[in-house]
């Protein structure tokens, strides 16, 4: 692997989850039960991460507030505009692999 350096490889990682973000606001058609049924983490789980980092480091930061970052809006306002009801095969995928911490 090439030699990066830490600010090198944070900038890269920072511009990765900015695209992922933006991938997954474009992407409403994907629910996040859809993502936690296939990858086991949805728009939630990266909110709680954020948070999680931002305090790791002294900043204090909502689950309201990291929600809005990771949706790019409120995500009173999201659901609203988005999110469907979960057909009962998603509810049942979800209950058979869900993760143990949600």
């Amino acid at each position: 692997m090439t030699d990066i350096s830490q600010d090198k490889q944070r900038d890269f990682e920072a511009a990765a989850f900015r695209r992922l973000l933006q991938h997954l606001r474009e992407r409403t058609d994907v629910q996040n039960i859809d993502l936690m049924n296939l990858a086991g983490f949805c728009r939630n789980c990266l909110a709680n991460w954020y948070r999680e980092a931002a305090e790791g480091d002294g900043v204090a930061l909502s689950k309201d507030e990291a929600r809005e970052i990771v949706y790019g809006m409120p995500y009173d306002e999201w659901q609203a505009r988005h999110q469907l009801e979960a057909t009962d095969a998603q509810k049942a995928a979800f209950e058979q692999n869900r993760p143990k911490d949600h």
